[in-house]
């Protein structure tokens, strides 16, 4: 199997040349990683019945898979699925994220997903909705089952759940280590590294240094053993595990920057030059070295543990 370490910095690095820095949240090998530890939570019932779900209804051949190669786990393939559709269906890009702006309150967040197509935790009811459906078609139930697999990693990404006017920080031009942030698309002020591409690819790569992705999810699921049973008591709660994406994001993502930034006012924002919020965050010149990575390590080992463990028992709670 591929080394985790030469797929990522192909996905730091040569994606910048094909896809907007919005394109993915945790690069592949993060949403392989949340397959991988939800499989090993499944009852026998929903290992059974997903796989029967996913082989008879396939991917169509000629969408184009960005991560590569395919994997020959069905969950595993399925899990990156959702992007690549987006890239085909951008009606769906909304779905994968829940845009909660930074200094809002708990209770207010539901006029951030004022419908079932605007939010993440939305998108997430409605498909699991479409998957239950007594008589549904058997394609639109596999790709249901697709995008919940998908999803449950989404919403688990602290930067998929919060904005500041900065698109999830894809508008905060980073120094990582020692890559300096470059001007990919100045009609669209993206610039790559950002904030946003560091939290899904960029310091996975280096936690996870020589490993394969089986290798590291494995040792993920064994890290946060303990605390399985407690997620699991908590129980299904797609709003509150968004706010809680939020609160890491407010309190690691942004707070353990080392040049501090400013909330905003919200308005909408369609790409980084409005509002010259890029060219201002450039500004800032924040440089993320050992004591950022050190800050958000941790915050991005137990999401990723726990997106597996969550879409665990969601799945078997549909198949018990």
């Amino acid at each position: 199997m591929r080394q985790l370490l030469v797929v990522v910095i192909f996905v730091a690095f040569g994606s910048s040349l094909f896809l907007s820095p919005e394109a993915r949240a945790w690069g592949c090998e993060g949403h392989q990683t949340v397959a991988l530890v939800a499989q090993k939570h499944l009852n026998p019932h929903a290992f059974k019945v997903v796989n029967q779900i996913l082989k008879g209804n396939p991917i169509d051949i000629n969408l184009k898979r960005y991560c590569q190669p395919v994997s020959a786990n069905l969950i595993v393939d399925a899990a990156t699925w959702a992007d690549d559709y987006r890239g085909e269906n951008p009606n769906t890009g909304d779905w994968h994220f829940f845009d909660i702006p930074r200094g809002a309150a708990q209770e207010n967040i539901d006029q951030y997903c004022p419908s079932s197509t605007s939010c993440v935790a939305a998108a997430l009811k409605d498909q699991i909705a479409i998957l239950q459906t007594a008589g549904a078609d058997p394609q639109k139930k596999a790709d249901a089952l697709r995008f919940i697999i998908h999803f449950a990693g989404d919403i688990h990404q602290p930067l998929h759940c919060t904005t500041n006017n900065d698109r999830g920080a894809n508008c905060v031009p980073v120094t990582y280590f020692n890559a300096r942030p470059v001007l990919k698309d100045a009609t669209k002020g993206n610039y790559s590294p950002n904030l946003h591409a560091v939290w899904d690819t960029n310091i996975i790569g280096r936690m996870a240094q020589g490993k394969t992705v089986d290798e590291f999810a494995a040792e993920l699921d064994q890290q946060f053993q303990s605390k399985i049973a407690s997620w699991q008591q908590e129980g299904i709660d797609f709003d509150g595990w968004a706010w809680e994406s939020h609160q890491l994001a407010e309190q690691t993502s942004y707070g353990s920057l080392p040049m501090r930034i400013a909330i905003e006012r919200p308005q909408p924002v369609k790409t980084c030059v409005d509002d010259h919020i890029s060219e201002r965050m450039f500004e800032l010149n924040e440089q993320l070295e050992s004591e950022y990575h050190a800050a958000a390590t941790p915050v991005i080992q137990e999401q990723l543990a726990k997106a597996g463990l969550r879409l665990a028992m969601i799945l078997n709670r549909i198949w018990p």
